[in-house]
């Protein structure tokens, strides 16, 4: 009987740790991605993000790279940030944590984020978290070096947009 408990106990914690490992998402490279750089509908309420990046402590000690993000839901709302970095700032030093206070149309609950690095100097971000009014915080977990000059991160939306579809 013993015998018995002590093998159900191996094994059910065998299954929980190997689905468990499945469930990471890690960021991926897409090339398809174009961001929508002009709203179609002028008329379209505007709405205040927080938007909060973690730059890795093994990241290089700081970048001149511009970087750019992009986040939207599943029904083609995007949020379009052509350059968030401030090289005379410190942004994205080293172990640093960066906030930003960012306007643009409304959207459901964010299911996809990227990232474009251009420059020479390397990268490498822990995490984005976003959050803002009616929707859901959300946090993409990086720490890895973005590649240069293609949009680079997460993509869960369930239900497919122009925008979100990889």
């Amino acid at each position: 009987m013993v015998k018995l408990l002590l093998f159900l106990l191996i094994f059910a914690t065998a299954t929980i740790f190997s689905h468990a490992g499945s469930s990471i998402i890690s960021p991926t490279e897409i090339k398809s991605f174009e961001p929508k750089t002009v709203q179609l509908q002028v008329a379209a309420k505007s709405c205040s993000y927080t938007v909060i990046i973690k730059t890795s402590c093994s990241s290089k000690s700081y970048t001149r790279d511009k970087i750019s993000l992009a986040f939207g839901d599943a029904y083609g709302n995007e949020v379009y940030i052509k350059r968030l970095d401030d090289p005379y700032s410190g942004t994205f030093e080293r172990c640093s944590t960066d906030t930003f206070q960012i306007s643009g149309p409304c959207t459901y609950d964010i299911c996809y984020q990227y990232l474009l690095r251009s420059g020479s100097d390397g990268w490498k971000p822990g995490s984005v978290k976003i959050y803002g009014q009616n929707i859901r915080t959300v946090t993409f977990f990086y720490n890895t070096f973005i590649p240069d000059g293609v949009w680079f991160g997460f993509n869960q939306c369930r239900r497919g947009s122009g925008s979100a579809v990889v």
